[in-house]
């Protein structure tokens, strides 16, 4: 029962809480329910969406290919994020790819679903108009801090982001992510990630042990990230 949108939390998170009680249970009979594996693509950047994917759990990666082939990871999707939505209301080809970096569990919702309620139901398309808006912000933001800050600066922010993704009892993040994905969060080559990071380890910043890593000092690390 609880795989049915009236009766999930998830849909609190997203534009789908605008929807009425018919909206929603017309969603749940169209929609269908996947589970991604660690390192499977959801969808790939060019790919024409047939419609949006709602995240129930798990943690997917949002990257763009740049002309130089390197992926430019430009934002993380978590529980309750709704993705590929600008894709189907523009009705043109995706503009990002999606990769599982955790396995997943995912709610297909056509697109016919979305595209009838933006036309009867206003507080569902100002709902969704808030969320991309806020999309908009964070993209801004990311392209402000490629251009003023540091290559330091930015991995010291990405280290305090994916704390927000929750950690386990040792401190480490529960989002792993490789230091080649560090360096496409940021915009720079692998190895100078891995230096950075093992800098931030011997100055006592950050905790790492394989693949695994963490914020230590979260104070420095925010002064660094902030440019104190």
């Amino acid at each position: 029962m609880e795989s049915r949108c009236e009766n999930c939390i998830i849909r609190q998170f997203n534009a789908l809480r605008a929807m009425n009680k018919e909206e929603l249970k017309k969603v749940s009979d169209s929609k269908i329910t996947k589970k991604v594996k660690k390192g499977e693509a959801l969808f790939e950047e060019g790919e024409k969406l047939n419609g949006v994917y709602c995240v129930r759990d798990g943690v997917s990666k949002l990257s763009k290919l740049s002309a130089n082939g390197k992926d430019q990871i430009v934002k993380l999707a978590t529980k309750g994020e709704v993705m590929g939505q600008r894709s189907v209301i523009a009705q043109e080809s995706t503009n990002l790819s999606a990769v599982a970096v955790s396995d997943m569990e995912v709610c297909f919702i056509p697109k016919e679903s979305i595209s009838t309620t933006l036309h009867t139901n206003p507080n569902f398309t100002l709902e969704v108009l808030r969320h991309m808006a806020h999309d908009l912000k964070e993209a801004d933001d990311v392209i402000v801090n490629m251009g003023q800050k540091t290559v330091k600066q930015r991995i010291a922010e990405a280290f305090l982001y994916l704390r927000n993704f929750g950690v386990d009892d040792e401190g480490f993040f529960k989002v792993t992510l490789s230091r080649e994905d560090i360096g496409n969060v940021v915009g720079t080559a692998t190895e100078s990630a891995i230096r950075i990071i093992s800098e931030f380890k011997k100055k006592g910043l950050i905790i790492a042990s394989g693949k695994k890593l963490g914020v230590k000092d979260e104070k420095k690390l925010r002064d660094l990230a902030e440019g104190f």
